[in-house]
């Protein structure tokens, strides 16, 4: 499928450009929405450790201020562990921007490898609505 090709194209992209100062963990991340956009970050690492950025909060970054639509599709990938998945602080980021159907794609040596929906791999996430009542 051509789109989810130039989705993990955007993730491995923004994964050479992180900048994992600390960690040398570099990982990328690329959002595909419904209209074919892609948004892409890598993690991005500064002396106030841990007060970096997430891959997946970078790219999310980028969605929201390119006024995205609807996420079909979240690729993740990492350097040095194969099948990266979010940690725990963005699952619920995504999550309050993804759709619980939305395939995450987890990748390896430059291959998805893996692909669950945001409800299999985030399915107790906190719901925002309860504060909004």
């Amino acid at each position: 499928m051509a789109d989810l090709d130039a989705l993990l194209a955007a993730a491995i992209d923004a994964m050479g450009k992180s900048r994992p100062t600390y960690s040398q963990f570099p990982v990328g991340a690329a959002i595909l929405t419904a209209d074919g956009r892609i948004f892409s970050g890598g993690n991005i690492e500064v002396a106030s450790y841990p007060e970096g950025w997430c891959a997946e909060t970078t790219a999310l970054s980028h969605y929201v201020m390119g006024q995205g639509g609807t996420i079909t599709d979240i690729c993740v990938i990492a350097e040095r562990l194969p099948r990266c998945t979010p940690c725990g602080g963005c699952r619920q980021r995504l999550a309050e921007f993804a759709p619980p159907d939305a395939r995450l794609h987890l990748c390896a040596d430059g291959a998805i490898v893996q692909t669950l929906t945001m409800a299999e791999i985030f399915p107790l996430g906190f719901d925002g609505d309860v504060l909004t009542g």
